[in-house]
């Protein structure tokens, strides 16, 4: 009984898509706009909030130019010392995940999605005692950013 329960458990995983799977840790809302809409909207709240926006990652494009075809898809690189120094001072480790990051694509139904690390997953991974009000400052901006930029 228990060899066919671990077979289904695998059966299960594999028929899972692959976002799903790699979806672990990261908050995911819909946008309402076209995924470069929504990429210029993050940008632009993130400026007027004084973050950094420190690059902008067009993987579709980069796609095109090794002859490859991918829905579209960005990455917004951002940050602020201020927020970000507390959360490396709690976990230094924690810098291996800063600065942040918002993902923002198509899927294949045509729908557009934006997401981020979330700030509980970081918490839990570098193991961060005591900073539970840095980390609720940080999910409150990046939950407002991230509404700012897809509704």
């Amino acid at each position: 009984m228990f060899s066919i329960s671990r077979h289904v458990a695998a059966i299960v995983m594999l028929a899972l898509p692959l976002s799903v799977l790699a979806a672990e840790g990261m908050v995911t809302v819909k946008s309402s706009h076209s995924a470069e809409a929504t990429a210029d909207r993050l940008e632009s709240v993130l400026k007027d909030k004084d973050m950094t926006v420190m690059n902008r990652i067009n993987h579709t494009k980069g796609a095109d130019k090794a002859g490859l075809e991918l829905r579209p898809t960005e990455v917004v690189i951002f940050g602020n010392p201020k927020v970000g120094t507390p959360l490396m001072q709690c976990a230094q480790s924690v810098a291996i995940d800063l600065p942040q990051k918002a993902l923002i694509w198509e899927d294949s139904e045509g729908t557009v999605w934006l997401a981020y690390n979330d700030p509980e997953y970081l918490k839990q991974r570098h193991n961060m005692e005591g900073c539970d009000e840095v980390i609720e400052k940080v999910k409150g901006a990046l939950a407002g950013f991230a509404k700012a930029a897809t509704e």
